[in-house]
């Protein structure tokens, strides 16, 4: 039975079980393709997500065009947004790259894509940071007592979770 190895192609229609057994069979690849398939849907549009939304969020009168901010803050502003769609075109790589190991494809994917949406929550932990300035600080911006960039990223980190669970090699059936 062959066997996957670094050193050797992906073959999309084996998969490793838990022991490290190589399983191969039509109605197994057609299962795992389809979950696949959807994990990688899935990373996907968080990629484009992450990609799009610092500029909707940004690009406005509470960042980038906001009087009050001085230049170099919207020079860090401009850094973040671009390294959003940055570490999305990564994400998107390496999601739908066909060569190499699929499980170093995933991690690298899953690490490109929640890095942005870790590093925005670590955010909040700076000295003098504030989810908003004073005159942006609403009742409008909270869901459920939480502040909406932090629902955006709790939501955000599970589909990413989400993703990794579509995208694992489904167990090997028993034997009996």
């Amino acid at each position: 039975m062959p066997t996957h190895s670094p050193d050797r192609p992906y073959d999309s229609t084996q998969s490793v079980s838990a022991a490290g057994t190589v399983r191969s069979s039509a109605l197994h690849h057609k299962g795992a393709t389809t979950r696949e398939m959807a994990g990688k849907v899935l990373l996907s549009l968080v990629a484009v997500f992450t990609a799009v939304s610092p500029y909707v969020a940004d690009w406005n009168d509470t960042h980038v065009l906001n009087p009050l901010w001085p230049p170099h803050a919207k020079f860090h502003n401009g850094q973040t947004m671009a390294m959003g769609t940055l570490l999305a075109m990564a994400a998107l790589f390496f999601v739908w790259r066909r060569r190499g190991d699929a499980r170093s494809h995933l991690f690298a994917a899953v690490a490109f894509a929640g890095l942005y949406w870790v590093s925005q929550a670590a955010a909040i932990l700076y000295p003098g940071a504030a989810y908003f300035d004073p005159q942006f600080d609403t009742p409008s911006m909270y869901i459920a007592g939480l502040p909406v960039q932090a629902v955006i990223e709790i939501v955000v980190l599970a589909l990413i979770a989400g993703s990794v669970v579509l995208c694992r090699p489904a167990p090997s059936p028993r034997r009996s």
